[in-house]
């Protein structure tokens, strides 16, 4: 006899939820190589964000959401004179790190920028110390915020590792409300089992659809999804840490579960347990504010700029070789409508590679794209893939994201082709990209701050000692204008 009732039987958290609580709460980080990436990922991201305040597209998304709102203690943005509740403040420092698409990568099956988390680090940290401060307490140290990083990195970049939620039609910005959620949880005081219930929230949100990454509707909410995902994270370990009850089986559940509903019934594969792995071989953005698969093409039409730029009207076509994610997410023709439009096509950074021998954010905007010669240069590319370049791209011990051109004129000449495989910002390339990512860094902070502060910041952050233990509350108060 078939039953027409459900059995109401509580289950078991789902092993993945257990894996990522156990991880956060009780998992020490030993890795001297991870804690110093970190340092140099809370720079890049800092510089990140303050490049963006030159944008009033990024700027007009700040501050309270109703106007002149006082918040007692409240978290700091940096490069502003904002207060404000650790919720918007995570949002607000999540856009400004993420807005000109320049801030450190994650590419596997999943692709996604792990410092995004550090919108809802850096506020909820800020809050609680300054919290803390005012009821007699100690305030929060540097270090926790690295490490929290770290292991935010971990979880966002192993969950990608083998899961393409991508090919679902699904966001990454996913997993930082994940990633957020697990270590502001326990920034927050959380016990194992509120870590638990707190990530059963963040998958129960499901998941942004790409529709905002991708021709014919790139926009700038891209540069603001990561923002909304960490202050979400914010948002719901704060209701978990004031009782709110979790949902065990938020994965599995047959029919109304993550997996049934948006991931094709398929349970996650983990290549890996949770480490130091992700901060460890993390990728950053140095030379150019670019979606990553695009990094070694600029690099190499750089290259070629002094060859092609004085020869511009006697192409004849151009070459791009490059792997499959590339083509999957940023070839496109046609016109581009917008900045975010523009920063996702690999065409379009390509010939301003060409044209310019260098790339900057200004590149995107509406005046520099009105010159006719760029248009002209996409429409003579011819965009190829090599299957080797698309292999390594995964394989753990390479992870390349390799391109190539070269460039064929109406007189039967053509240039080398000029291949690079590891873009500058890759583990294999940090000797020689971390000075730049340090000037990048200090370049950055100088358009905001005065001198003598920029001095003292850099110096602090490049004493690792000292920064681990310099209250959070303070690194944020050198921060502000």
């Amino acid at each position: 006899m078939t039953s027409n009732v459900d059995v109401n039987l509580r289950p078991a958290p789902d092993p993945e939820l257990v894996a990522i609580a156990d991880y956060v709460d009780s998992t020490d980080i030993d890795s001297p190589e991870a804690y110093d990436t970190a340092r140099y990922c809370l720079m890049d991201s800092l510089a990140c964000g303050m490049l963006a305040l030159g944008f009033s597209e990024c700027t007009k998304l700040l501050g309270p959401l109703v106007p002149d709102t006082q918040v007692k203690n409240g978290a700091r943005v940096p490069g502003t004179r904002y207060e404000l509740d650790p919720v918007k403040a995570a949002f607000d420092i999540g856009v400004i790190i993420r807005w000109l698409d320049f801030n450190d990568t994650w590419l596997a099956a999943e692709w996604g920028h792990p410092s995004d988390n550090l919108g809802g680090i850096l506020a909820v940290a800020d809050y609680l110390s300054r919290t803390r401060l005012a009821e007699g307490k100690s305030p929060l140290l540097m270090k926790e915020v690295l490490t929290a990083m770290i292991k935010a990195h971990e979880i966002q970049g192993c969950i990608a590792l083998e899961n393409s939620f991508n090919r679902m039609g699904l966001c990454h910005v996913l997993l930082v409300r994940v990633a957020t959620t697990a270590v502001v949880a326990k920034l927050l005081g959380a016990r194992k089992e509120q870590i638990i219930d707190a990530l059963s929230h963040a998958w129960l949100d499901g998941s942004s659809l790409r529709t905002y990454r991708h021709a014919p509707n790139t926009g700038p909410r891209k540069s603001w999804a990561a923002g909304d995902a960490t202050s979400r994270g914010v948002r719901l370990a704060m209701l978990t840490i004031q009782g709110e009850m979790g949902y065990p089986s938020v994965l599995s559940t047959k029919t109304w579960g993550f997996y049934d509903v948006s991931f094709g019934g398929k349970p996650f594969s983990f290549q890996r347990p949770y480490g130091s792995y992700v901060m460890e071989n993390i990728l950053f953005k140095i030379s150019f504010p670019a979606e990553f698969h695009a990094q070694t093409a600029v690099e190499a039409a750089i290259i070629l700029h002094p060859q092609v730029a004085p020869r511009l009207d006697d192409i004849e076509r151009i070459v791009l070789t490059t792997h499959e994610s590339a083509i999957r997410i940023i070839s496109k023709s046609g016109e581009l409508h917008n900045p975010a439009d523009r920063d996702h096509c690999l065409q379009y950074m390509t010939a301003i590679g060409l044209m310019k021998g260098k790339l900057v954010a200004a590149d995107y905007e509406d005046a520099a794209a009105a010159d006719s010669r760029i248009d002209a240069l996409r429409t003579k590319m011819e965009v190829v893939e090599d299957e080797g370049y698309s292999r390594e791209y995964h394989e753990p011990d390479k992870r390349s994201i390799a391109n190539a051109i070269q460039v064929f004129f109406k007189d039967g000449s053509a240039t080398e082709r000029v291949v690079v495989e590891y873009p500058l910002g890759h583990r294999r390339r940090r000797a020689e990209g971390m000075p730049l990512l340090v000037e990048k860094f200090r370049e950055a902070l100088a358009l905001i701050l005065p001198a003598a502060r920029v001095s003292a910041i850099d110096a602090l952050c490049h004493d690792q000692e000292r920064l681990h233990a310099t209250p959070v509350n303070e690194f944020m108060e050198l921060l502000l204008i």
